[in-house]
C-alpha cells in the first residue's frame, strides 16, 4: 500500500501519457508478482495494445477487435476479470495466446462507468491472485483514471493558454483571465493528490487510505494502536494578529515537530485547518510518552525560536483494541470528542 501511494503520488504529478504508461505497468508487476504487465486503452471499437512490461514480446502496438478479447470485455462491462485458466474461459480468444507466455490473466478496468482502457497482468504458470492484490490492482487502475484525466485536462489547458496568448498578446485583460484559470486547473490537481501541499504530510484521503490499510494488518497482527487528534490552539488568533503567512507558519512549525518527534512507523495527517491525526502502534493506549515528547518538544519550539507566536496544542487520543475493534472512522470520531474535552477543560480551568 506504501508503495501505491508512492505510485499515486507520481501519477498526480505527471503531464506525459507515456511516461504514466510506464509508471503504471511496472507497479502493477510489482503488487502482483506478475510476469507480465500490459496497458490497453478503448480506441473506435478496438483495443490497442499501448505498451506492455513483460518476460516476452505479448501484443505492443497491436489492435484487436472489442468484441473478441479479454480486454474488451472488461472495458465494455466495466467488470474485472480472473482468468486462472486461460483454455477454460470463454472469454478468451486462445487463438490469440497460443504463441505466448501466458497461462493466467487478471484485467482490471480504468474507470469505473465508462472505462476508457483496462490493465492487464499476466502469469506464465497458473496462478489465482489474492483477494487483496485484486484490490490493490483496482487502486491502481482508478488512480491511473484520475491521473489520465488531469494529463488531458492539463494538455487542453496548455494548448487553449498557448493559442490565446498568441491571439491576444495585446489584451492584458485576458492574458489575466487565462493565468487565473490555469492556477484553478492545478489546484484542482493538487486537491486530487495524497499529500497536503503545506505540510508535506498526508492529506485527508492519503492518511485514510494508508490508515484503512494499517489497522487491518493491526488486526490480523493481534497487536495494539491508537489514533492521535490534535489541534493546534490560537490559530485564528495568530491569523488576525500577524497575517494568513504567519498562520502558515505555525502550521508548517507543528507539522515539522510531529515529524521529528513520531516515529516512521507512525502515520501521519493533516485533515484540515489546525487539524492533526497521527496512528501510532503500541502498547501505550494513552500514548503518554508520546504526549510528553510532543509537549516537550512544543515547549522548546516556543523558548528557543524567534516567532511572533507560541504553539500550543491540545491531544485527543483513542485506542484500538483487536478483541473489540472500531472502525478508522469512529476511532477518529472518539478521538476528536475527546480532544474537544480537553479544550473545554482548559478554558473552565483558565475562567
Amino acid at each position: 500500500m506504501e508503495r501505491l501511494l508512492i505510485v499515486s503520488q507520481k501519477l498526480s504529478q505527471q503531464r506525459n501519457l507515456e511516461k504514466a504508461i510506464e509508471i503504471v505497468q511496472r507497479a502493477a508487476r510489482e503488487i502482483t508478482g506478475a510476469d507480465g504487465a500490459a496497458f490497453v486503452l478503448r480506441d473506435n471499437g478496438f483495443c490497442y495494445y499501448v505498451d506492455e512490461d513483460s518476460i516476452a514480446p505479448l501484443w505492443k502496438g497491436q489492435r484487436f477487435p472489442i468484441h473478441v478479447s479479454v480486454s474488451g470485455w472488461v472495458i465494455s462491462n466495466a467488470q474485472v476479470a480472473i482468468v486462472e485458466d486461460i483454455t477454460h474461459d470463454e472469454r478468451v480468444n486462445f487463438h490469440k495466446y497460443k504463441n505466448t507466455f501466458v497461462k493466467s490473466m487478471i484485467e482490471v478496468p480504468i474507470g469505473t462507468e465508462e472505462p476508457v482502457g483496462a490493465i492487464g497482468c499476466y502469469w506464465q504458470e497458473l496462478h489465482q491472485p489474492t483477494a487483496e492484490k485484486v484490490k490493490l490492482l483496482q487502486f491502481l487502475a482508478e488512480t491511473t483514471a484520475i491521473a489520465m484525466e488531469n494529463i488531458n485536462q492539463s494538455s487542453d489547458l496548455e494548448r487553449q493558454l498557448r493559442d490565446r496568448t498568441i491571439a491576444l498578446e495585446a489584451a492584458n485583460i485576458r492574458l489575466q483571465q487565462e493565468i487565473v484559470e490555469r492556477k484553478a486547473a492545478e489546484a484542482k490537481v493538487r486537491r486530487l493528490s495524497l499529500t497536503d501541499e503545506l505540510t508535506g504530510l498526508h492529506n485527508r484521503r492519503g492518511f485514510f487510505i494508508l490508515a484503512e490499510q494499517q489497522l487491518r494488518l493491526i488486526q490480523r497482527s493481534r497487536t495494539t494502536a491508537s489514533i492521535l487528534f490534535i489541534a493546534l490552539e490560537h490559530l485564528k488568533y495568530i491569523n488576525d494578529s500577524f497575517g494568513r503567512e504567519a498562520g502558515d507558519d505555525a502550521i508548517v512549525a507543528l507539522a515539522s515537530i510531529l515529524k521529528r518527534s513520531l516515529r516512521t512507523s507512525d502515520t501521519i495527517g493533516r485533515l484540515e485547518g489546525n487539524k492533526f491525526i497521527i496512528l501510532t502502534q503500541g502498547n501505550d493506549p494513552g500514548c503518554e510518552v508520546i504526549q510528553q515528547r510532543l509537549n516537550a518538544a512544543i515547549h522548546k519550539f516556543n523558548q528557543t525560536q524567534n516567532q511572533l507566536f507560541e504553539l500550543e496544542i491540545t491531544i485527543g487520543v483513542q485506542a484500538f483494541e483487536p478483541s473489540q475493534p472500531l472502525s478508522l472512522d469512529d476511532l477518529v470520531t472518539l478521538a476528536h470528542m475527546h480532544m474537544n474535552q480537553r479544550q473545554r477543560a482548559k478554558q473552565a480551568y483558565h475562567h
